[in-house]
This record gives C-alpha cells, structure tokens and sequence, in this order.
C-alpha cells in the first residue's frame, strides 16, 4: 500500500468524447467516486454535436478535480489520446472511455501495485488469472514478448486497461495514431524498453453497445490482418527482446497466419479486392501463401 497521504502520486485521468451525451454522465461519475482522491480527471471532446460537452462541464462546475477541453477540429480517437495526456500533470495517466466506468476501488489498486513495483514503465488490468502465477506480475520487455507470442496474449488489451508513467507515455512519443491497432502498437513499443506490471480483472467495466466501432469491424479480416503486419514489424525491429530463433519461429507463425487469411478471402469469403488488398499489404504473392499456408506452426 502507498505509506501515506504525502507519498500518494497524483493520477491524470483521461477521458476523450465524441458523441458520448447517453453515457459520459455515468462515467464521470464513476471516476470521481473512487477511494482514490489524488487525481485530476481532464475530458477531452472531439467535437461532440450532442451534449456531450455540456454534460462534462456541469461537473466541472461542481469539481475542480475536473478539467473540460473540446478541440477546434476533430483529430480522431488516437491523436485525441495524445491531446489528453498534453493536458495531464500526473505522475501516471489512465484512460478511461467516456462509455466505460471504473470500480470504486479500482485506482487505488492498481496505483498501489505500480507503486509496489517502481521498476515498471506501465501496467496492464484487467486481464484473465495467470495459471501458475498470482498478480500482479511483473514482466521484463523479453519476459512479456515470449509470454504474447509463446503463452498467452498480453498485448492485445484496450487503452483503458492501462495505466502508464506519464514520462514513459511521453518518451515514447504516445499512440502512433493509426486507427484501430494503436493501442497493440503501442504496448509492444513500450515493452521494447520498459518492464511491464500485469494485474487482475475488477478494475474497469468496459460498455457493448452498438455505437461502438469496434463492434462493427472486429469480423473485419482486413482490420485484424493490420494486426498482424504491426506484430510483424515489432518483430523485425531491431530493438524487439526476443532472440534470433525466437524471432524467426514468431515471424514464420505470423506469415504463415497472413497466408491463411488470404486463402479465406480467395475461397471462403470469396473477396477478391481483401485478397489484393492482403498481398500488397504483407508483400506476398498467392503462390507463397498456398507455400506458407500448409507449414505447420512452429
């Protein structure tokens, strides 16, 4: 536990809205009932057309903790990120969804944790019981890229199961901004050089509804084969931790999984514009994909 109200470090809340006026009241309110006091919450509006804006600004009148920004022009959900974390003064930065609500007690454990273990660049919650481990689990940049790509996925959580260093945000230069696979992107970036603290569920309660544009495209095999080639170019970056024989057995698997995704949009899906659009992308010919297809992984 943090020893005493002096040692408890400030938390950047971040919360980004578009259009959010059914559900951002509830998830305010659930930042600002949590058991830890010691944050700032900063809403940062893309560009809302409803009441989104108006909403968040009556509960900035009633708490200071609360700081409201709309931006001049839509910059979209990643770049929208990285504005709100230019706001933040925090020593850590957590996002929470403006559709999504954090659990009471959810910041005060997870600050803890990462207070326990300072070695860690950023946290990752919300994830399934480790088997032979309790949490948290703290992970060194090797550690969690042979546990994502030889034991369980790791790096596939959402920003708001997140909470980071804000000098480690910041020297990582935030989200890329492509849309989609930011958050994946960013996770393997961050533990190319930084250790990584894995923690329970009962942290965040993430909404489905069906404005949400993640279900609309998650079938998407266009989308989740940008997936794929991000995998791919974390691999083959000269700074990923993972050794030679572990990096060639990852980027076998990884083409090998490209390959099969082509033959599905050639014969199952029966869609030749994703086929093309699938081999320029992973710069493969549809000979090497029936090659590649019936390799076993390794």
């Amino acid at each position: 536990m943090v020893s005493s109200m002096a040692d408890r470090p400030m938390v950047s809340i971040l919360m980004t809205s578009y259009n959010r006026e059914k559900y951002i009241a509830e998830a305010i309110e659930s930042v600002l009932a949590s058991t830890y006091t010691d944050l700032e919450l900063i809403v940062v509006d893309d560009g809302s057309k409803d009441k989104t804006v108006s909403i968040a600004r009556s509960y900035a009148a009633k708490d200071k903790r609360v700081k409201v920004f709309v931006n001049e022009k839509n910059l979209g959900d990643y770049p929208n990120r990285n504005q709100a974390a230019a706001y933040a003064s925090g020593k850590y930065i957590k996002y929470i969804d403006a559709d999504d609500m954090i659990y009471p007690w959810g910041l005060e454990v997870i600050v803890n944790y990462m207070e326990q273990h300072p070695e860690a660049g950023y946290g990752l919650d919300s994830l399934e019981q480790d088997p032979t481990r309790i949490f948290p689990i703290l992970l060194t940049p090797h550690e969690a890229y042979r546990r994502h790509y030889f034991q369980t996925p790791t790096f596939h959580k959402a920003p708001t199961s997140c909470i980071i260093k804000r000098d480690v945000f910041n020297a990582a230069n935030g989200f890329s901004g492509k849309w989609m696979v930011g958050d994946f992107e960013l996770w393997h970036k961050l533990s190319r050089s930084n250790n990584v603290l894995l923690m329970p569920m009962g942290i965040v309660w993430c909404r489905v509804h069906e404005e949400q544009e993640s279900l609309h495209i998650r079938q998407n095999s266009a989308v989740v084969f940008k997936y794929l080639e991000i995998a791919l170019d974390n691999i083959r970056d000269k700074d990923c931790p993972l050794n030679e024989n572990e990096k060639k057995t990852v980027i076998n698997n990884l083409i090998r999984t490209q390959a099969r995704s082509v033959l599905r949009s050639l014969f199952i899906e029966r869609r030749m514009k994703a086929v093309r659009e699938k081999l320029k992308m992973a710069n493969l010919s549809l000979f090497s994909c029936f090659i590649y297809s019936f390799k076993g992984a390794e």
